[in-house]
């Protein structure tokens, strides 16, 4: 295997990962690319992105370029000299960016291509109730997240994890996928598979998630609201609302056949000691924690204790 001049594209703490575990290979870092240092906090600071924390502390070369298709940036692109380009969580490369290496540029997305193209692969997956996902590898191409597959690592979802939770385990597998897609591509040649071959027309999206997409909507089955707000956890939150103000919802639990409790509409609460119960398209959810405005994360039993207002319906009309 030859070792490949690598120059790295990424921000997040899911693309420092991949950096991480590149740098610690055979393959040189010869360069990371990050976004522009952004205000962030209640004083507004400028805040460097967990790549460019983790590049300094690596001593490795570093650029934030605000423009992808200036000349200064595209001249240090060049200077570096890289084999390869590997990019994880960055914003949308220009051709004249991912055609510079030999080698091509690949990308690191947080599905199992073709299914949950996106930019929320995650929290889309989990949400949809999916029993597995993973990480794929593949050569950037002018359509997002369409080129040729060239590796794959998938993963089970458990029952109750959270979109969070599952984001930690791909963390670590994409690290450890961007290392042997390099060791792949620095022994053969690697084309990779055409997805479009790999399509069963039941592929599902995975667009950019907004405050307003975690809105629960109680009219689906009890199953489906469950494995929306796990797929909403930690961002962008789901929510409801409860006598006009909002309320976010954390964790839930489905309860079997519970033909103690009266029949509920979407919905429609129905409290009893610390249980405090949600109607949905069938059988009823038991909440578990929630998060009044202004107020952390609690308890529903907790939040029951301490609240003072007719506990009726969630949200309008079941949504």
């Amino acid at each position: 295997m030859t070792p490949l001049r690598i120059v790295f594209f990424g921000t997040p703490d899911f693309a420092a990962a991949s950096l991480d575990a590149l740098s610690k290979s055979v393959h040189n870092i010869v360069g990371v690319v990050t976004a522009p240092d952004r205000p962030a906090g209640r004083g507004q600071r400028l805040q460097p992105s967990h790549v460019k924390q983790l590049a300094l502390e690596l001593s490795l070369p570093l650029s934030q370029p605000q423009k992808l298709k200036g000349d200064s940036f595209l001249n240090q692109l060049e200077a570096w000299n890289a084999d390869l380009f590997v990019v994880v969580a960055f914003r949308m490369l220009p051709e004249v960016v991912w055609r510079l290496p030999h080698r091509g540029t690949v990308n690191i997305h947080g599905s199992l291509l073709p299914d949950f193209r996106g930019a929320a692969p995650i929290q889309h997956a989990v949400a949809s109730g999916a029993k597995r996902t993973g990480v794929t590898s593949f050569f950037i191409t002018e359509d997002i997240d369409t080129g040729a597959i060239l590796l794959q690592q998938a993963i089970a979802i458990g029952k109750k994890e959270t979109a969070g939770e599952v984001y930690l385990r791909l963390m670590k597998a994409g690290g450890d996928l961007a290392v042997d897609t390099a060791n792949a591509l620095g022994t053969i040649q690697l084309e990779g598979v055409d997805q479009s071959l790999l399509l069963n027309g039941n592929e599902k999206p995975a667009p950019k998630l907004f405050r307003q997409d975690g809105r629960v909507d109680w009219r689906n089955s009890a199953e489906q609201v469950a494995d929306f707000i796990r797929g909403m956890t930690p961002y962008p939150g789901a929510w409801t609302t409860l006598n006009g103000a909002t309320l976010k919802i954390r964790g839930t639990d489905v309860g079997a056949n519970e033909s103690a409790l009266p029949h509920l509409e979407p919905g429609q609460c129905f409290v009893e000691g610390d249980n405090w119960w949600v109607g949905t398209q069938g059988l009823p959810l038991k909440l578990q924690d929630v998060q009044l405005a202004g107020k952390p994360f609690l308890s529903a039993s907790d939040v029951l204790r301490g609240y003072r207002y007719p506990i009726e319906f969630l949200g309008t009309k079941g949504h």
